[in-house]
């Protein structure tokens, strides 16, 4: 299952807690579970935003060509900063080197963090002051398989950053066995007969990490995107075609992209698109973009923050007047 997450909260100062801890919420009385978004197509990138992102995550199936991670990240660039999140992706030193052709005229790789086949990609404006950046850093955890000494590694990746104030954390797991959010309740040739009807919205009701967030176990308070596509696993590799494997498993949205504003009354987020690339073939999944636009509704002034100098990349002591997304 690959998924990428964008979460927030507004703190004077960040204390480390475990990457992992929010996934696994308990239950509340008060639990909202997944809050389900529209997207609005229209995306006034330089007028009514503070700062735009562009967030994509693809399991590859261990397989990449240019032409495909060119198709991904788009030739629309009206963003700031891409998150790509990759799972199950061949050596880093060709998928960075493909990612920094395929954006060299915009944009320039500022962050990524490797754990194996599990991998995290972060670019800013090639114009971009270096002031714009005031914290960088990155983390990673493992979860069973020994470690990832057995098979390919699953866990957690994440990048936080202090962005012309904005502090943002994204978060790329790889997740397997239990946690591995299917469809329940159906089988596979009634499910492939909805989507082929373009009826797939009526599978929502059966999808887990819908469900399981509805009890209030898992992302409380996230958002997502309306699922308008389809279900991106599991296909043949090089096709549009569900699996004709003798498992025939059933489709699901294994690969999802949701986002948490711990404030709002501090930061707007508005959804402009989440998607998937149907088009692309390379792999068993189809990858999965969002287009995500924040806006800061008001300014505290802050102290400045005082974290390890190893940590901090071109502090302006003298720019207190920030707002903060963390973990």
């Amino acid at each position: 299952m690959g998924n990428l997450f964008c979460k927030g909260k507004n703190y004077s100062r960040w204390k480390r807690r475990p990457m992992m801890s929010f996934i696994h919420n308990q239950a509340s009385p008060t639990h909202i579970g997944i809050r389900t978004v529209e997207a609005e197509n229209v995306c006034n990138f330089s007028t009514h935003s503070d700062l735009c992102i562009s967030i994509a995550t693809w399991n590859m199936n261990g397989q990449v060509s240019f032409e495909e991670l060119a198709d991904m990240v788009g030739s629309n660039r009206e963003f700031e900063l891409l998150a790509v999140g990759l799972q199950e992706a061949p050596k880093e030193r060709k998928v960075a080197t493909l990612l920094k052709e395929a954006l060299h005229e915009t944009h320039t790789m500022i962050g990524k963090v490797i754990m194996g086949s599990l991998q995290l990609y972060l670019f800013g404006p090639s114009n971009a002051k270096k002031s714009s950046i005031t914290e960088l850093k990155m983390d990673k955890q493992s979860i069973g398989g020994f470690g990832g000494i057995i098979g390919r590694k699953k866990g957690a990746v994440a990048i936080r950053i202090n962005y012309k104030g904005i502090r943002i954390v994204f978060i790329s797991c790889h997740l397997s066995g239990d946690l591995n959010y299917r469809l329940q309740g159906i089988d596979t040739y009634p499910a492939r007969n909805l989507i082929n009807n373009d009826l797939h919205q009526r599978l929502h009701g059966k999808d887990q990490l819908l469900q399981e967030a509805g009890r209030g176990q898992i992302f409380n308070g996230f958002c997502e995107g309306t699922l308008t596509f389809k279900p991106t696993y599991k296909y043949n590799k090089g096709s549009s075609n569900y699996d004709t494997s003798y498992k025939v498993r059933v489709p699901a949205w294994t690969d999802r992209i949701l986002f948490k504003i711990e404030d709002e009354s501090d930061i707007e987020a508005t959804l402009h698109s989440y998607e998937s690339m149907d088009e692309i073939n390379g792999s068993d999944h189809k990858p999965v973009k969002a287009h995500l636009c924040l806006r800061l509704i008001r300014q505290r002034r802050l102290p400045p923050i005082i974290e390890n100098s190893n940590s901090i990349i071109n502090s302006n002591n003298n720019n207190n007047n920030i707002n903060q997304l963390s973990s």
